[in-house]
C-alpha cells in the first residue's frame, strides 16, 4: 500500500500526540522544532523515530537544543532549504544540468548533497525518472525503464540501502547518448492538435460499421500495411487539410542513429509509392 506524505501540521499534530504520551514536551526551541518536522519530510514515522531519539537524549528538565544539537542527536543534518524553498530548486536544478551535461561526478556530488539536506528521495527518484523521458529520450531507451526500476528499487528497500539504486540511476543517466528530439516533437505536435483540433482524419482509416458510413466511402482504399511489400503501404494519415508535418527528427546520436536510418527508408518508399 501507498503512504501518503504528511504536510507539516500534520507532523505537527503527531509530535503533539507522542509528548502527550510521553508525559512532557519535548526540549526544543521553535526552530529547531521545525528543523525536527523539516528531517521527517512527511513520513510520520520517521518523525516519531526522531522524537524518540529526543527524548531517549534528553532528561524532563533539559535546556531547549539548538538545531546542531538536535543533528547530533538525529545523525542526520538539517535541511539546508529556506521557507521560499530556494535552495531546493537550486539543487534539483544543479543536479538536472550535470546529468544533461553529461558530468557524472557533479551528478552523484548534487544527488549527495541534497539526500544529506532531508530531501524526500520520492521525488528524486520522480524527477530523475523525468530527466530520462526530457534529456535522454530514444538516444537510449533503456533509460526510462532502468530509472523506474531504481524507483521501484527505492520503494522497495527505503533509505540508506536504496539511495544506491538511485546514484547508479543518475550515472545511467550523465553517461548516456542525449537525445530531447521526442521532447521537442511533442511539444510541436501538441501545438499543432491545438491549431487543427477540428480536423476529421482521412476516410481511409475510418472505420465504417454502419450502412451509411460504407456509402459515405468510410475506409474505402485502405490498404493494410502487413499485406504490402516491406510491410509499409506509404499512405498518409494526417488530416487532408493538414498535410504532412514532420514532428520527430532523430538526433546522430545512440540509437536514434537507427532510428533516423529507418525514417529516411520509409520517407523514400513513400515518396515512390505515392508515384512522387
Amino acid at each position: 500500500f501507498t503512504l501518503n506524505r504528511l504536510d507539516d501540521a500534520a507532523l505537527e499534530q503527531l509530535l503533539k500526540r507522542a509528548e502527550a504520551h510521553m508525559g512532557r514536551p519535548l526540549p526544543l526551541s521553535e526552530e529547531t522544532r521545525a528543523a525536527l518536522i523539516a528531517m521527517a519530510d512527511g513520513d510520520g514515522r520517521h518523525l516519531l523515530n526522531l522524537a524518540e531519539r529526543v527524548f531517549e537524549a534528553t532528561a524532563e528538565d533539559a535546556e531547549p537544543l539548538d538545531v546542531a544539537a538536535l543533528t547530533r542527536i538525529a545523525q542526520r543534518r538539517a535541511p539546508v532549504y529556506d521557507k521560499a524553498q530556494e535552495g531546493h530548486y537550486n539543487l534539483i536544478s544543479a543536479l538536472h544540468k550535470s546529468v544533461r551535461g553529461s558530468d557524472a561526478d557533479a551528478a552523484l556530488y548534487w544527488l549527495a548533497r541534497m539526500l544529506t539536506a532531508g530531501e524526500d528521495p520520492r521525488y528524486l527518484a520522480r524527477r530523475i525518472i523525468r530527466m530520462a523521458a526530457e534529456d535522454i529520450g530514444l538516444a537510449d531507451p533503456q533509460a526510462l525503464p532502468l530509472t523506474i526500476a531504481a524507483a521501484e528499487t527505492y520503494d522497495r528497500l527505503g533509505s540508506p540501502e536504496g539511495e544506491l539504486a538511485l546514484a547508479e540511476a543518475v550515472v545511467y543517466l550523465a553517461t548516456a547518448p542525449k537525445s530531447n528530439a521526442v521532447y521537442k516533437a511533442f511539444g510541436a505536435a501538441m501545438q499543432a492538435a491545438r491549431k487543427t483540433g477540428s480536423l476529421m482524419p482521412p476516410k481511409i482509416i475510418l472505420n465504417a460499421p454502419t450502412k451509411l458510413m460504407k456509402e459515405l466511402e468510410y475506409g474505402a482504399g485502405y490498404l493494410y500495411d502487413h499485406d504490402q511489400p516491406d510491410a509499409f503501404s506509404g499512405q498518409d494519415y494526417f488530416p487532408p487539410d493538414m498535410g504532412r508535418q514532420t514532428f520527430y527528427e532523430p538526433v546522430e546520436r545512440g540509437f536514434e542513429r537507427e532510428i533516423g536510418k529507418r525514417l529516411a527508408w520509409w520517407a523514400r518508399l513513400r515518396k515512390q509509392r505515392q508515384g512522387g
